[in-house]
């Protein structure tokens, strides 16, 4: 067990010396105000605080983790080796940068509460983040520094037994549409005729018709290939299922169709499930309230996790909706344009509410690629996705941390802005497993 002294144990100290002590590095930890107390430790120890106690292991503390609230963030971005870094120490601290409070601004999300531009759907758009700007973005630079950090412990604790934690990936797919044809309601499936007849898309009209005679099987209707692939790569895989309303920006099939709900009970039963809380749900509470409902009358099971739509949430209204409903992990933690880490770690970490200054229940599993933004915003082809991919991969393994991507059943149809991916998903898993 490592004994922190600390002049105050606020929360922001507690939460985020937890997360890289215990989460990143897998080292117990423990705090003190008592210096007497500090000084009989026998343990490793280290002080943080404002000036050293004596000639202890000590990291000088910045005003960040015993402030509350918002304040106007002063950052100024230097490099550490090779890894862009901010919050500079002291000559007397063990380490250049106070890397506590550094990674309590990136991933508390502070920036996200600031006032900021929202892109068209309401967002908080990527390029307004300071790991966008400072090209930081592709880089879990909290895993990297805490890593940097384990260096300097271990020739100072040479006698310590440091544990190691294992590389993870986790596979999600977002059921947008489970049928591109089948099980529409007529007023739909018509409208989708004559929309496709007056664009001259002669070719989508065939492939309609010979679906509906169900003389061809349904293109979007992918899910015994990505139950056999997890099953063949022996990967952890999530469905998270939208089962709003019909709206312009939610089309899935109606909730109330028999074949939809035979659909996800069946998933179900092989693989993990979660609600994929609709487009109006980021400040609808009881919009979100009535599709957990939903979902629960069609698996008996209760509702643990969720990814919402579009990524639409903002903070920290939408997680303090997830946490009054008892949801218990979040995976929306990323952007829809760019590929990376918007909370800067590829470790998954609780909800800090700077709202009210806690810790909540509420587990954020943080994304790193999403295969729409790869093909509608990135434009990459396939094998330019799979280099990206790699990168990305490579990143986690790196600090041994959780790597998770974000893909579609639409993406393994083949079938329209889909041409040519089919085969990408499978070979993601290939390089995501090894």
């Amino acid at each position: 067990m490592f004994l922190v002294y600390t002049h105050k144990i606020t929360p922001r100290v507690r939460y985020i010396f937890r997360h890289i002590f215990l989460r990143i590095l897998m080292i117990p930890v423990n705090f003190t105000t008592k210096i007497e107390e500090f000084e009989e430790y026998e343990g490793p120890k280290l002080s943080y605080t404002k000036s050293p106690l004596g000639n202890e292991f000590y990291i000088k503390s910045h005003e960040m983790l015993f402030e509350q609230g918002m304040n106007d963030l002063e950052i100024s971005i230097q490099n550490w080796d090779d890894v862009p870094c901010f919050f500079t120490t002291s000559k007397k601290s063990v380490i250049p940068y106070d890397i506590f409070a550094a990674s309590f601004v990136l991933i508390s999300r502070y920036e996200e509460y600031l006032p900021h531009v929202k892109d068209i759907h309401g967002r908080y758009s990527a390029t307004q983040s300071l790991a966008y700007k400072y090209r930081f973005l592709e880089k879990p630079v909290v895993d990297i520094w805490a890593f940097k950090f384990l260096k300097i412990l271990q020739e100072r604790f040479p006698a310590y037994p440091f544990k190691k934690r294992t590389y993870k990936y986790i596979s999600t797919i977002d059921i947008d549409n489970a049928f591109a044809y089948k099980h529409k309601s007529l007023v739909r499936s018509v409208g989708g005729f004559v929309n496709d007849i007056l664009s001259l898309k002669i070719m989508e009209v065939i492939y309609r018709l010979f679906v509906l005679l169900n003389l061809r099987v349904d293109p979007f209707n992918t899910f015994q290939k990505l139950l056999r692939l997890k099953k063949e790569h022996n990967v952890q895989t999530i469905f998270f299922f939208l089962i709003g309303n019909y709206t312009s920006f939610d089309t899935n099939v109606s909730a109330s169709k028999q074949k939809f709900r035979l659909l996800i009970k069946d998933m179900v039963d092989y693989a993990s499930v979660g609600l994929h809380p609709s487009y109006y749900t980021m400040q609808d509470a009881a919009l979100l309230k009535k599709e957990k409902e939903r979902l629960e009358n069609i698996t008996n099971m209760s509702v643990k996790r969720t990814r919402q739509h579009y990524l639409r949430f903002s903070l920290p209204e939408t997680y303090q909706s997830l946490i009054d409903l008892e949801i218990e992990e979040d995976y929306s933690m990323g952007y829809a344009s760019h590929v990376g880490f918007r909370a800067s770690t590829c470790t998954p970490f609780y909800f800090y509410d700077l709202d009210f200054e806690i810790q909540t229940p509420l587990k954020i599993f943080p994304f790193a690629l999403m295969d729409t933004t790869l093909n509608d915003y990135m434009k990459l082809t396939p094998k330019q996705s799979l280099g990206k991919i790699k990168e990305l991969k490579d990143a986690v393994k790196a600090v041994n941390g959780t790597f998770i991507t974000l893909f579609h059943n639409e993406s393994l149809s083949d079938y329209l802005r889909w041409k040519g991916w089919k085969r990408l998903y499978e070979s993601m898993l290939k390089i995501a497993t090894s």
